[in-house]
């Protein structure tokens, strides 16, 4: 095996992975108090929240001061690089996996299941095998309380061996600047295609996939429901009218916040959130100008995601690891994702208190929360009636979209805006949709340069063949062949390349050729 192969994973360990390479000295740092470890992606907001509240639950139960130390090392999709990593270092090595962290916190369930996974590695003929997801047993009837059924939509609540459990229910939609709108002259955008419009360009806020499991899901229910062809034109649309690409989900209700984009695709809390600080914000300072954030989820667009968490193998203290999933779990650990800031609540009628500073605008994952404290709650949300199932879900979209969106949105990123804005600026472009494809034009100058923009790059496949994404079991082969390496010995790549970074590299080929082809038919007009 090549250094140049392995280079940038062994980066990747040393700077991503720098926060769990020693795990915070007790002693100094919770005055002798036992300390509980957790890796999230999540904001300082939930972290403070849920950290104060299991330390106060924890020694009214146990009677044990406790203290919780939060890493957060980056997105949920680069903490799975991360800890893969390491556990394939750990395996090689010969060394047991894990002790410096106890829980893995947050993100989407797809990220989760992907980590559920053992890993192997071969040293010198043999096989090691470990699993970086430790399970944890409940008792059935404590999983059939906070659950009920273990379903909502087309996924499930919790791992059936215990690997992972949903904690809260995120949503997707899109938030909005209703001042910028304003002033560029678009409505408030209510489905995705919106997010097309001409009107936006150089307006819209999107996060990398490739860095967050999260708006990777929200991608996904886009290509699910829209369909392969339709769902990419709308990702590519949407990439091409932004402004920037950001590393983070969070960061985009930021950005749209503070006036540097009209509108994103975004986490539903993370845009509830943000709503509710300025606000809070508008009304502290008597400016309703603040005010002027909106979310939205797209009717029938969107898909409700599980939240995990999970115990990670080598867990320093996995007895306390399971008493904070046992608490996030609780009532009293449900009630903070809804509760007002503040509320008291009363333990003689069994209501539990609300958060202390921050209202965390999350949905919670108990099935009888909602009618039980739907009086309570800050949002009028309802994830189990809106949860619709996809009629044929294709499990193998997810692995396209990091190497996809990346190839086509990022990698040549002023190429792609350069195309599109010679698209929306030709006469002929209809200027009442948003959302147009070649067959909704008449001029066939303006059709050509659509078609070139939308067009999808070909994969080779063994013995010759030439293989076409559009089709779903095209799709499957595509995934095991190229994206898992199962077609390693049929001298598709080199043999020092990871199959997966050769596909991008040829699909942004394939995309800047397109991006150039786009703007030569559009020179021709300007010929003529």
């Amino acid at each position: 095996m090549s250094l140049a192969r392995w280079w940038p994973l062994a980066a990747l360990v040393v700077i991503v992975g720098v926060p769990l390479l020693v795990r915070p000295e007790q002693a100094e740092s919770s005055g002798g108090r036992r300390q509980l470890v957790i890796l999230s992606p999540h904001n300082e907001q939930i972290r403070s929240e849920l950290g104060r509240a299991f330390s106060r639950w924890h020694e009214a139960r146990h009677g044990e001061a406790v203290e919780v130390a939060w890493s957060t090392p980056g997105g949920t999709s680069e903490i799975r690089r991360m800890l893969t990593a390491a556990a394939e270092s750990s395996l090689r090595d010969g060394r047991p996996l894990g002790g410096s962290a106890d829980l893995l916190f947050g993100g989407g369930s797809y990220e989760f299941g992907q980590l559920a996974r053992p890993i192997e590695v071969e040293v010198g003929g043999e096989r090691r095998r470990a699993s970086i997801l430790a399970p944890i047993e409940f008792a059935p009837e404590f999983l059939a309380e906070v659950y009920g059924e273990n379903r909502i939509g087309d996924d499930p609540l919790f791992d059936p061996d215990g690997r992972w459990f949903g904690v809260a229910l995120s949503g997707f939609g899109i938030v909005s600047n209703l001042d910028v709108l304003a002033r560029l002259g678009v409505p408030e955008p209510r489905e995705w295609a919106d997010l097309c419009d001409r009107r936006l360009f150089g307006w819209v806020v999107l996060a990398n996939p490739a860095q967050s499991g999260s708006v990777a899901t929200a991608m996904e229910a886009i290509l699910q429901r829209r369909g392969w062809a339709e769902g990419w034109a709308i990702l590519r649309r949407m990439a091409a009218n932004s402004r920037s690409i950001v590393s983070s989900a969070p960061k985009a209700p930021i950005d749209v916040a503070a006036g540097d984009a009209a509108a994103g695709l975004c986490i539903d809390f993370y845009g509830r959130f943000q709503a509710q600080s300025l606000r809070d914000a508008a009304r502290a300072l008597g400016d309703p100008a603040l005010d002027r954030l909106a979310y939205v989820d797209p009717l029938g667009q969107t898909v409700i995601d599980p939240d995990p968490i999970a115990m990670l193998t080598g867990a320093p203290d996995p007895a306390l690891a399971r008493r904070f999933v046992e608490f996030v779990l609780s009532v009293e650990g449900q009630a903070l994702w809804q509760f007002a800031a503040g509320e008291v609540g009363d333990p003689a009628a069994g209501i539990p208190p609300g958060p202390e500073r921050f209202e965390l605008r999350r949905m919670p994952v108990r099935r009888e929360f909602y009618e039980r404290f739907a009086d309570r709650m800050i949002d009028d949300a309802r994830p189990f009636q809106i949860a619709s199932s996809v009629p044929s879900p294709d499990r193998a979209m997810r692995s396209f979209i990091a190497p996809i969106f990346s190839a086509a949105a990022i990698d040549h990123g002023p190429l792609l805006r350069e195309a599109w804005r010679a698209i929306i600026e030709h006469p002929a472009f209809p200027k009442d949709r948003p959302l147009v494809r070649p067959e909704d034009v008449d001029d066939p100058r303006l059709r050509r340069m659509l078609e070139a923009f939308d067009a999808m790059p070909e994969v080779e496949a063994p013995e010759g063949a030439v293989t076409s994404l559009a089709n779903p079991d095209a799709r499957a082969r595509v995934r095991e062949g190229w994206l898992r390496g199962g077609w390693r010995d049929a001298g598709l790549w080199p043999t020092e390349a990871f199959p997966a970074a050769e596909f991008r590299r040829r699909a942004a080929s394939f995309f800047e050729a397109q991006y150039r082809r786009v703007l030569e038919i559009a020179a021709e007009g300007d010929r003529a």
